[in-house]
């Protein structure tokens, strides 16, 4: 395969790869072809495929950044305002090439609506940066609708060696359509309201239903921050109430807020502040900390849910 070039501001190319050959096919030649127009390169991948591509580089493993996404990328609302934006914040006199694998096999269903939600955002989130952001997918293994929707996030697929413009592209649907209710699995957990006055009530009840499921420790302290910016969010932009519940699922401790506010931009919590900038950094803070955050919005209320792993 020929070296991916773009004289686009931002380009977004999904690659299909069966096995390594065709992985390294698609990936080399991308890296290579940055290193020798002096652009920066990033490789944020799953572990195993990062000790790939380090391996092939050889010494040119030396000039790239390398990011494990199984760690960096554990939730996926992060990838943008951890992972991708500072590295192309880092260079901003120039075009930065990366590539970003958010979606790989073993990836939950729980999981699949936010990873999925990330890739058709990205194309917003980079709207008019000089950068190209080069997502593989394993083609072999993942599920056929994963691929599906790769063409509906993806302006340009690659595939079988070929480039070509995606028939289906529609980031702005994918958004929406994954915007579905959160399922009720836990709707006989107990849920304590609150309105502004009782914010540190609301942190305590959810620290001792925490507590009592066995976290403990940084997780229970993650825990505990995390609800207090949500809980806060809803006061200042919901109606100045809400809901909070806590149970436990696997190995997870699963916090959720409901209140009546409506999300409107479809960016909040995934965007890096500007230096300057007072308040909104609730969400992010929650996408920072938490293993998975899902959240559901309208014009009915918003009900947002984080993970956190013992």
């Amino acid at each position: 395969m020929t070296a991916l070039t773009t004289t686009e501001a931002f380009a977004h190319p999904a690659l299909f790869y069966r096995g390594r050959q065709e992985y390294l096919r698609g990936t080399l030649p991308f890296i290579r072809d940055g290193l020798k127009h002096g652009e920066p390169v990033a490789v944020a991948v799953p572990g195993p495929n990062l000790t790939v591509l380090q391996e092939a580089l050889a010494e040119d493993a030396t000039a790239v950044h390398f990011v494990d996404m199984t760690e960096a990328g554990r939730n996926p609302g992060r990838i943008i305002p951890r992972v991708l934006r500072p590295f192309a914040d880092a260079h901003p006199h120039t075009r930065v090439r990366i590539i970003g694998e958010p979606i790989w096999p073993g990836r939950s269903s729980l999981e699949y609506p936010a990873c999925v939600q990330h890739e058709a955002l990205i194309n917003a989130a980079f709207q008019g940066r000089v950068a190209t952001i080069l997502c593989p997918y394993d083609a072999g293994r993942l599920d056929d609708q994963v691929l599906t929707d790769a063409y509906a996030t993806h302006p340009v697929v690659v595939a079988d060696g070929r480039t070509r413009p995606s028939p289906s592209y529609a980031p702005e649907h994918i958004v929406a359509h994954y915007n579905q209710p959160l399922d009720e699995a836990a709707g006989t957990t107990e849920a304590h309201a609150f309105g502004v006055d009782d914010l540190p009530t609301a942190r305590y009840f959810a620290v001792a239903q925490a507590t009592g499921l066995g976290l403990s420790g940084t997780r229970l302290d993650d825990l505990a921050l995390a609800v207090a910016e949500l809980t806060t969010n809803s006061v200042v932009h919901g109606d100045g109430t809400g809901n909070v519940r806590v149970w436990r699922e696997g190995s997870h401790v699963v916090c959720e807020v409901r209140d009546r506010g409506h999300l409107t931009d479809p960016l909040a919590g995934r965007r890096p502040p500007a230096r300057d900038q007072r308040g909104g950094r609730g969400l992010l803070l929650v996408h920072c900390l938490a293993d998975l955050v899902r959240i559901h919005t309208g014009p009915e209320g918003t009900a947002i849910r984080c993970y956190i792993g013992y």
